[in-house]
Order: structure tokens, then sequence, then C-alpha cells
């Protein structure tokens, strides 16, 4: 009986999904504050963090904002996308598999 238990217990296990990462690219038309809003909004960054975050994208012309399953990640792309073009900014997020 044992055999059957591990075949079981074999058939039965899960993967861990495969996670990506968002990433906001620089640009010379979305403010800083406007990038430090959209990292304490839609990924849930505190000041420091976003502040941080905001001054990567501006040095190395982009930075993760967070690492995501699949869905979840679209959705931050998709709500960047919708608030940036909302105030007039070509703000770009992407998504990459981490």
């Amino acid at each position: 009986m044992p055999k059957i238990e591990e075949e079981i217990k074999s058939m039965l296990r899960l993967d861990e999904p495969t996670k990506y990462k968002v990433l906001l690219h620089n640009d010379d038309y979305t403010t800083m504050d406007f990038v430090v809003e959209i990292l304490m909004t839609i990924f849930h960054k505190n000041i420091l963090e976003a502040e941080k975050i905001m001054l990567t994208i501006h040095k190395q012309g982009k930075a993760v904002c967070g690492i995501y399953t699949y869905d979840i990640a679209q959705t931050k792309v998709y709500q960047v996308k919708e608030l940036a073009k909302s105030n007039g900014f070509p703000l770009l997020a992407t998504v990459e598999e981490a």
C-alpha cells in the first residue's frame, strides 16, 4: 500500500507559479512626483521605497517595482498605463519573467 500513497502524493504536488517582474521605464516627460505616486498607489510602496525606486528609474533607465504572478503583473501594467494616460504622461510599464 505505501507505493500507492507515494504515487498519489507525487500526482498532487503543486508547482510554484512562474513569477514576473513589473518594471517602470524612465522618460523625459513623466514627473518624479507622479512616479512616486504610482509606486505608492499601485505597488503599495512606502514613501522611502517609492523615492528610492524612482531614483533608480531616473538614473538607470528602469527599475523593478514588484514581482507577481502573470495575471497580477499584467493588471499592474494596465493600471499604470491608465493612470498615466489620464494624467497626460507617457509612463511605460513592462513585464519580464523573473
